[in-house]
């Protein structure tokens, strides 16, 4: 299949099956009056919006993110209100999302932008925002702006993995090279920013991980997996790689006010930025951290251990429920140690994991 059947199949079918009813397509710019004659005045959306979902939807599920990208447009609607928005804030919006760079380094773009006066159009330009890669800037730049550049995102290696029966963890060097430059050779010139979404509609929704529907797919005629019978080794699995685990105490301290004590984590890393609960080695390290600032403990607990994976290692936690019996009011550090009461705590970024434990031990605490 030579590269213009293959987008003249793909487009036939996204004009028929293609999804053009998410919540971030719905807000168009008027028709560039320099767009080329072929292809008519074809409105554009809008590059806040493309450039938020894109970020949103990597390694995230579109019905996952739909609910989140509402809220988060509704509170900033556009580059600048998200610009002076706190990070406290934004990242209270992203909480349960997970990836949470993601919106540290959305909001740190957004102040770029927002200085710079206009919404980069360029690849150079977009590439040095913090956060964007080639496939988002690829996606911005071909949806928003109409200019063809290729996106590779993890539907598009699918496809393309199949299409070509490119073996190979794609997540290899050498393997996504040669997936970039097929990705390259079949982006079209015109209707670019339609190709754009109907490859990445066509990974998600035919072209899927497990049972994919091959009898419905635009490029069966031509897809090399598929006429060799082996859809399923492509695209090649990631090797298999056992995880460490790492185990830790999470302190559940309350006082006399029915208060949590919560600590900010460092900007960077793993929940950066997000408010937590102090973590230990151990059950003894955390009752001497309380005893050596002077917090008496008249009551304890210790709940079942719980499990968090993250992409590199396993989490074990044991909370520990710490009850004191006098209001305590010691600081440790400025802005980085706060005292909330858990029908307060809708009001901060916390990860989807402390959230829930704050929760469920919400009638323990009281």
């Amino acid at each position: 299949m030579t590269p213009s059947a293959f987008q003249k199949n793909l487009l036939t079918w996204f004009d028929h099956y293609g999804r053009k009813d998410l919540p971030w397509q719905k807000d168009l710019t008027p028709a560039r009056e320099d767009g080329p004659a072929a292809i008519g005045l074809e409105p554009l959306r809008r590059p806040y919006r493309v450039w938020l979902s894109e970020t949103m939807l990597q390694q995230t599920q579109v019905a996952t993110v739909i609910p989140y990208f509402n809220v988060f447009i509704e509170n900033f609607p556009d580059v600048r209100s998200l610009a002076n928005a706190p990070i406290d804030e934004v990242l209270h919006l992203w909480s349960g999302l997970g990836y949470y760079a993601r919106a540290r380094n959305l909001h740190k773009a957004a102040r770029l932008i927002a200085a710079r006066g206009s919404f980069p159009d360029t690849l150079e330009e977009l590439l040095e925002l913090p956060g964007i890669g080639l496939s988002t800037a690829g996606a911005i730049l071909s949806i928003a702006f109409n200019k063809s550049h290729p996106i590779l995102d993890g539907n598009v290696k699918r496809v393309l993995s199949r299409f070509k029966a490119v073996s190979g963890w794609p997540g290899n060097s050498a393997v996504n090279k040669e997936l970039w430059a097929i990705s390259a050779e079949l982006t079209p010139v015109h209707r670019v920013a339609d190709y754009t979404q109907a490859i990445m509609d066509l990974g998600a929704t035919v072209c899927t991980r497990s049972k994919p529907a091959c009898g419905a797919c635009p490029l069966n005629a031509g897809c090399l997996a598929r006429l060799a019978g082996n859809v399923s080794a492509f695209p090649t699995p990631k090797p298999a790689k056992t995880l460490p685990v790492k185990q830790l105490v999470f302190l559940l301290l309350s006082d006399a006010d029915n208060r949590i004590l919560l600590e900010k984590r460092p900007p960077t890393g793993i929940w950066g930025g997000l408010w937590s609960l102090p973590e230990f080695d151990s059950m003894t390290a955390a009752q001497d951290w309380c005893l050596s600032r002077t917090i008496p403990i008249t009551a304890q607990q210790t709940l079942a251990v719980r499990r968090h994976t993250f992409s590199h290692y396993h989490l074990d936690y044991t909370p520990l429920l710490v009850q004191s019996d006098n209001p305590i009011n010691f600081v440790m550090e400025a802005d980085q140690t706060v005292w909330y009461k858990v029908e307060q705590l809708n009001k901060l970024g916390l990860a989807a994991p402390i959230k829930r434990l704050l929760q469920q031990s919400q009638t323990r605490i009281k």
